[in-house]
């Protein structure tokens, strides 16, 4: 990160007892989709901000990203896709639809980022941290196997499922971003080695993510979609993690949890209209990576548009991932959205009608 080191001590005063791997790279900034586009390279630079704002210290492991394989691409995207993206690099950039667009170096960082949860993979495999954060761009969340859209290229976080699941790992996939995840949904719709859970705003692009989207043939039942209403807060995201997302990924019991950790369902997001603040990603993320042992959680950054409240909720998140209590705001209460997660937990038999 271009910012300066932290101290080695907590917010708390005391030194950090585990560590959090961070995969990102300067060559992120090279993505330039325009020049008023919300998915700025001043995003990244607000990350590495809220990084150094938490203090975390040498309990930061800091990596490089490298770029995925084409071998790795092709487990997740067949060659057409691959091929689209690399010829409009060649070109210099263009548009690819009304919201996504590509510069000259954006190949160059696609690929980067879906190559950097691999680099995490191998990291705490190794050993070398408890839990990592990719902080990448793209996003990858809204890219299909087939198509690039909403500001995604390819598919971040599901290039690192595919490689896990062909390796014969279960990979549970929390997708907290405002906005569903289409394309990782897409993804795995009939694949019953992953398990797929988004919390998003409903309606809000794309207009997939309805509750009744579950999964077809092998795959029913793996994908679990929880629409909430614009409004929703902390208090609706707590009762969903209790009543639906801890339930079902306890049943699915997976080796590996992957976030879609999107901070655009924060209350100052020009772009959603959802209630979180920093205290409440805090709150979520220490939960979720409880789900899964030690050295098996990676979060993959996603949304996340005003960047004061990008850089707030990422510190908090990724200092709660390793039992790091920074909370630049503190974590809000009511709002609606408590029925349709009654409604999800009745659909997947978690509780009876």
């Amino acid at each position: 990160m271009r910012h300066g080191t932290p101290g080695a001590r907590t917010p708390g005063g005391t030194l950090a007892a585990v560590s959090v791997l961070v995969v990102t790279d300067e060559r992120f900034l090279d993505h330039r989709p325009g020049e008023s586009h919300p998915e700025r390279p001043a995003r990244l630079e607000a990350v590495w901000s809220g990084l150094d704002a938490a203090g975390l210290g040498d309990a930061v492991v800091r990596r490089p990203a490298m770029a995925a394989s084409e071998e790795d691409l092709l487990r997740c995207h067949p060659a057409s896709h691959l091929s689209s993206l690399i010829e409009l690099d060649e070109a210099g950039g263009g548009r690819v639809d009304a919201d996504t667009a590509m510069s000259a170096g954006s190949w160059t960082a696609a690929r980067l980022a879906a190559g950097a949860g691999l680099v995490a993979v191998g990291a705490l495999r190794d050993g070398e941290a408890d839990t990592a954060f990719c902080a990448v761009r793209p996003p990858g969340h809204h890219a299909t196997p087939t198509r690039a859209m909403g500001f995604c290229l390819l598919n971040n976080v599901a290039v690192a499922a595919t490689v896990l699941a062909d390796g014969g790992e279960r990979v549970a996939i929390v997708d907290i971003d405002a906005h569903h995840g289409n394309g990782t949904q897409d993804a795995f719709y009939t694949d019953e080695r992953v398990l797929y859970v988004s919390c998003h705003q409903w309606p809000l692009y794309p207009g997939t993510g309805a509750s009744d989207e579950m999964g077809e043939g092998a795959g029913t039942g793996s994908t679990v979609n929880l629409a909430l209403p614009a409004g929703a807060a902390g208090d609706t995201y707590r009762y969903a993690l209790d009543a639906v997302v801890i339930p079902r990924v306890e049943r699915f019991a997976p080796d590996w949890l992957l976030v879609s950790a999107g901070f655009d369902a924060h209350r100052s997001d020009p772009l959603t209209q959802l209630g979180l603040t920093a205290g409440d990603f805090a709150d979520l993320t220490a939960r979720l990576v409880g789900l899964v042992p030690t050295r098996r959680s990676i979060l993959f950054l996603e949304g996340g548009y005003d960047l004061d409240g990008l850089a707030a909720a990422s510190g908090a998140a990724v200092a709660a991932a390793i039992g790091v209590d920074f909370r630049p705001e503190a974590a809000s209460g009511e709002g609606p959205g408590r029925a349709a997660v009654d409604e999800a937990a009745v659909l997947h038999g978690l509780v009876e009608r």
